[in-house]
């Protein structure tokens, strides 16, 4: 499209494109919440592992929290600070290997921190269990991480009777890209349910979801909130977003490979996959934002947007637009950095995107071209 950005013409087709100045902007943001509130905010790889762009999170956030061996190692190996780790199960034949790069552990059950608990402690760890605190602030159950039956977490009535000699910290999330308001009932409902076990505690690490990145999020009301909790408690309180660091740091940039009729609407098929390249379009599922398009019917050509994959329901969405749509036009998927990424597949053979930085100088880097070879080494 003729009004489209230079370097968004320029681009290479498909790719992710992380903005500089824009995460920046969200590491000023938060490095306000960490010095007004007394909190220490880390990065959890699960929303945002692109450690091209570490370097520029290093100077503002000390550390990462991870979710698996992979991400452990990730972070001890290219971020280089504070490495935390939290696991719904560890596995005994990795279990040293984590204690050889974690400084934090948590662990996700009763039995697990009476398994592993002690070696922890014995190699120096600062150890957690997760609780789950019975809010109910997200909508969909596939991201609730306190939906009845959830496997996340220790209940209160479940850790009233559990030996926690040596135990550090408390951990809990609760929260997907929510506003200060879920935070505040979050740290309330932790208040409420666990505080004969705060007077004993080190830390406490209140998770992820809080997207105070977001435009018109409460941040003084945050603030006051880890603030107010720190004055009464003396302890040190973590959060750990991944979707608010990267929140609209950037798109995914595809182009048209054709337009096929039917007999609802014609149909663009794009150089990218849903199902392979932005997965919870079709998990959650949601609409994404398309740079200058609108609604079926608002503008005056409407399309359905494809996958390239052999998959059906490998759709994106109905969209229009103030123009045709032909082989070759650029269409620019909005806010695709934080989880996209992270959740990309390579089913099918499809060519995986391409991951660019858009430097504070407008200068465009690639920094990571995918090959057949990384389809080929991931089977066997």
């Amino acid at each position: 499209m003729t009004d489209t950005p230079d370097w968004i013409r320029s681009c290479p087709s498909p790719a992710y494109v992380l903005e500089e100045a824009k995460l920046r902007a969200n590491l000023e943001l938060m490095k306000r919440v960490q010095d007004e509130a007394g909190c220490t905010i880390i990065l959890a790889l699960k929303g945002f592992a692109m450690w091209s762009a570490f370097p520029m999170i290093r100077q503002y956030l000390p550390g990462c929290t991870a979710s698996s061996l992979y991400e452990l190692h990730l972070s001890f190996e290219e971020f280089k600070g504070d490495s935390h780790i939290y696991s719904v199960a560890y596995r005994e034949d990795e279990f040293d290997e984590i204690l050889s790069m974690a400084g934090h552990v948590v662990f996700n059950s009763e039995h697990q921190w009476q398994k592993f608990g002690p070696k922890a402690m014995a190699a120096g760890k600062s150890c957690g269990i997760r609780v789950n605190p019975g809010i109910n602030e997200v909508a969909t159950d596939l991201y609730n991480p306190c939906y009845s039956g959830s496997r996340l977490g220790v209940r209160p009535e479940h850790l009233a009777d559990e030996d926690l000699t040596g135990l550090e910290g408390l951990h809990m999330h609760a929260l997907c890209e929510n506003l200060a308001a879920s935070s505040v009932k979050l740290i309330d409902a932790f208040e409420q349910k666990f505080a004969d076990y705060i007077p004993a505690l080190k830390w406490v690490n209140f998770g992820g979801g809080h997207l105070m990145t977001k435009e018109g999020y409460d941040v003084e009301l945050l603030i006051d909130r880890i603030r107010s909790f720190r004055q009464r408690w003396g302890v040190d309180v973590f959060l750990e977003p991944g979707g608010a660091v990267a929140w609209r740091t950037g798109p995914l940039v595809a182009s048209v490979l054709d337009v096929v009729l039917t007999d609802r609407m014609p149909v663009a098929i794009l150089d990218i996959s849903a199902t392979a390249h932005m997965p919870d379009v079709l998990e959650m599922p949601y609409r994404p934002a398309v740079s200058g398009a609108g609604d079926p019917g608002d503008k005056p050509h409407t399309y359905r947007l494809g996958g390239v994959s052999c998959l059906a329901g490998d759709v994106i969405g109905d969209y229009s637009f103030d123009r045709p749509l032909r082989v070759g036009s650029r269409v620019v998927f909005e806010d695709m950095i934080h989880y996209t990424m992270v959740k990309t597949t390579m089913f099918n053979g499809v060519r995986h995107p391409d991951i660019a930085i858009l430097r504070e100088n407008r200068q465009l880097d690639v920094v990571r071209r995918f090959t057949y070879e990384d389809f080929k080494n991931r089977l066997s």
